[in-house]
């Protein structure tokens, strides 16, 4: 697409699309990065395939994993499923994970979710719905909600960490879909979450895929979701939040698991902006500009919302977002750390 076109297209939010049939949709790829969680797995792959969508497969891609407890488990309960395609990752990265499988993937669109989730049946028809509003939508992301809410971590992750971004589809750019934020589109997580986030398989050909000096098993820890947000709203594209693809995650169930989790996002969350900083020098100044409203608007959205369950935790709790903005001062010297170790890598390409 040329930049005339970009800018002239300029998408609306329309919930249905309903002038497309079904049918008439393009093929579609689920993508799942996976290590040593086989049972999880499994319950993730069975909700895909319960999907009424007419045409999609499965690329599963175990990542430096410990056993043969994955392969294992889809040679048993999996071996008659023809769509369910599996490769394997030594090198341990979630981006490195997603980078092999799009290797191997040739439909326009891919829905990349976690080995950890539970999909709606109407979640691949929701996702192509969305990309038919414009040809300039590269990206659709969708609505994350707990699969369960039994221990008090959970609980918090569902009432403060914000994974739903709200029940009505909204359209991002850099035009007249610019959102009233200013820090937008460096706070990039506000688009949506690597759990539930799908491309045209041709943006990300473009992108190089994803930086594997970002994400989970990196040193970086994340982050590799928010680039590829950014890089979307930067090159002039659009991004399409459809809450109506849902996908029911199992959060964490101790608080100790929490607090990892919250410090590999601050790290992350540091490290995606210094790749930011470092491959566009001139942004420096504008994210220096918008850094402290921009930061008072973001921490401001992270409340519990009215209508959600307001258990009493205990002092823990309240310290846990405090460790994630503490951690995201490690992310320059994490991504610097990152991206050497991974400079190898970037002399690959995605196909």
């Amino acid at each position: 697409m040329s930049t005339n076109e970009k800018q002239m297209a300029h998408p609306q939010p329309d919930p249905r699309s309903p002038a497309t049939p079904i049918d008439d949709l393009p093929r579609l790829t689920v993508l799942i990065a996976t290590r040593n969680r086989p049972e999880s797995l499994a319950r993730t792959l069975r909700s895909v395939l319960t999907s009424a969508y007419p045409h999609f497969d499965i690329v599963v891609v175990e990542n430096a994993s410990d056993s043969t407890d994955t392969r294992e488990m889809l040679a048993t309960q999996f071996a008659m499923e023809p769509r369910i395609r599996y490769l394997n990752e030594p090198r341990r990265g979630l981006a490195r994970a997603h980078n092999a499988g799009l290797r191997i993937i040739d439909a326009p669109l891919v829905a990349i979710t976690d080995d950890d989730v539970v999909v709606d049946s109407s979640w691949l028809e929701r996702i192509a719905l969305a990309f038919t509003i414009s040809p300039s939508v590269m990206c659709v992301t969708g609505m994350i909600v707990a699969a369960e809410l039994v221990t008090p971590a959970q609980q918090w992750v569902e009432s403060h960490l914000g994974f739903s971004k709200g029940a009505r589809q909204r359209v991002f750019d850099l035009g007249p879909n610019r959102p009233v934020d200013p820090l937008f589109p460096y706070n990039a997580g506000s688009l949506g979450s690597g759990a539930n986030m799908s491309f045209r398989t041709s943006f990300l050909d473009e992108i190089g895929g994803f930086d594997p000096a970002l994400g989970a098993g990196s040193k970086a820890r994340g982050g590799d979701d928010l680039a590829a947000f950014y890089e979307v709203m930067v090159r002039g594209y659009s991004l399409v939040y459809e809450p109506a693809a849902i996908v029911h995650h199992f959060h964490h169930q101790t608080y100790e698991q929490l607090q990892k989790q919250m410090r590999g996002y601050g790290v992350g969350l540091g490290a995606f902006l210094t790749k930011v900083v470092a491959e566009r020098p001139t942004s420096a100044i504008r994210l220096a500009a918008r850094t402290i409203p921009g930061l008072r608007h973001m921490y401001s959205m992270r409340k519990t919302p009215v209508d959600s369950p307001t258990p009493s935790f205990d002092g823990r709790f309240g310290r846990l977002q405090r460790d994630e903005r503490m951690a995201s001062l490690a992310g320059p010297w994490a991504y610097a750390r990152s991206r050497w170790a991974t400079r190898n890598d970037r002399l690959e390409s995605v196909r």
